[in-house]
């Protein structure tokens, strides 16, 4: 195993919080002096057939650890799918029946072998100890923690001095997501920052039970492209791993220099020394890694992650040839435009910033000096429709690259 400090350097990249650092690293210097790994843990549950990019953070976080020599426990919650997982919820959630819970964990161990190591992976089911037991054993569980250490969760506190309404059922899935670190006896379990008091529960579980407490290593929640909100399916800002290659690498190459770093920090397999050089070339200094050419490695590098390499080289090739075959310039500004209604071209060239005006916008369309994909516009009053990605074209150097998003 690699020294201490080199592997909480790996472990630092992209955490939010690891509770307690002090702890961790006794443990990791235990398991180098025993030739021991840890038992590393991470929680899935199967609620939707198909992971984003969003998704892959925590697994990624799993690989490192992995590569560091640990044992990896990919724990999908068929148990806890069927519960319903309240994290940030303002509403019960509905629950998934047995049959939809293992279609989707099904999916989901296609999937996450494209990061993970199928050799070095224990997959495992919490439905493997929940599933025996008995009414007793639940109602012995359900005591171990009160209702107002419950309460201090913060979305069951909103919820409650909102009088929404909580389901007792829902009170179980913290403790159960913390029985499953006591079956496992976990050294380690990683999760979002949403699920740190569902951690935390692990911890107190196995301190009532005799265990060492495990450490707890938080990620961070992935922006999306728009690069403000969360990444989801719903709100249209994702990057599906089944989405077709040139789906991938095309999305990827419209997110902000900004977001790239983001991007390259939790997802990227560089080393520590290639990430600093890329944000060194988003700030500017002359070592670093021209943006564009570290976006284009980063697009190239995950759509090769799911897809393949041959995969990714043809996806670069059909993007570079998208915009020549428009004279377009690859690297031209993105807008992300959040519509569920037509929206007017001229104010869609103002907001994008292709033009500083409606005015402006409408007398260029005049003129003939506006092009949509490549297209002569020649309606100052066109309504577009609020679907996929455009390229708008203001005389003969300002270009912008709108995606909508419902």
């Amino acid at each position: 195993m690699r020294p201490v400090k080199e592997q909480m350097d790996v472990i630092r990249r992209g955490a939010v919080e690891i509770l307690v650092a002090s702890e961790l690293e006794e443990k990791l210097a235990q398991a180098a002096k025993a030739g021991k790994p840890l038992r590393i843990k991470a929680g899935f549950d199967p609620t939707a057939p198909d992971l984003h990019l969003g998704h892959t953070v925590l697994i990624q976080k799993l690989k490192q650890f992995q590569e560091l020599g640990h044992e990896v426990n990919f724990l999908i919650g068929d148990f806890t799918g069927m519960i319903g997982d309240p994290t940030g919820k303002n509403e019960t959630r509905k629950q998934l029946t047995r049959a939809e819970v293992l279609v989707n964990a099904e999916t989901y161990k296609e999937q996450v072998f494209k990061i993970l190591d199928p050799a070095r992976t224990k997959v495992v089911f919490n439905s493997t100890w929940m599933g025996p037991m008995s009414a007793a054993d639940l109602i012995g569980l359900a005591a171990r923690y009160t209702v107002a250490r419950m309460l201090e969760r913060d979305d069951f506190h909103k919820r409650f001095s909102g009088q929404q309404p909580i389901a007792i059922h829902e009170f179980l899935y913290p403790l159960v997501q913390g029985w499953d670190s006591v079956a496992l006896e976990a050294d380690v379990e990683l999760g979002g920052t949403d699920q740190k008091f569902n951690l935390l529960v692990g911890r107190e579980l196995q301190k009532q039970m005799g265990q060492r407490p495990q450490s707890v290593v938080t990620t961070p929640l992935l922006e999306g492209l728009d690069g403000i909100n969360k990444m989801s399916k719903s709100l249209g800002n994702y990057v599906g791993i089944n989405e077709p290659p040139r789906e991938i690498y095309g999305k990827l190459m419209s997110i902000s220099d900004p977001l790239m770093v983001r991007y390259y920090e939790l997802l990227s397999d560089v080393d520590l020394g290639t990430l600093a050089r890329v944000q060194r070339g988003v700030n500017g200094e002359s070592d670093g890694w021209h943006p564009m050419e570290a976006k284009r490695s980063l697009a190239r590098e995950m759509v090769a992650r799911f897809h393949g390499q041959e995969a990714a080289e043809r996806a670069e090739q059909e993007f570079i040839q998208q915009f020549r075959q428009k004279e377009v310039p690859a690297d031209i500004p993105v807008f992300h435009c959040a519509a569920d209604k037509p929206v007017w071209i001229c104010s869609l060239m103002t907001a994008s910033g292709t033009v500083s005006s409606n005015g402006e916008a409408r007398r260029l369309i005049q003129q003939g000096g506006v092009k949509l994909n490549g297209e002569k516009v020649d309606n100052a009053d066109l309504e577009l429709e609020p679907a996929g990605e455009l390229i708008l074209q203001a005389g003969k150097r300002r270009f912008s690259r709108v995606i909508f998003q419902r």
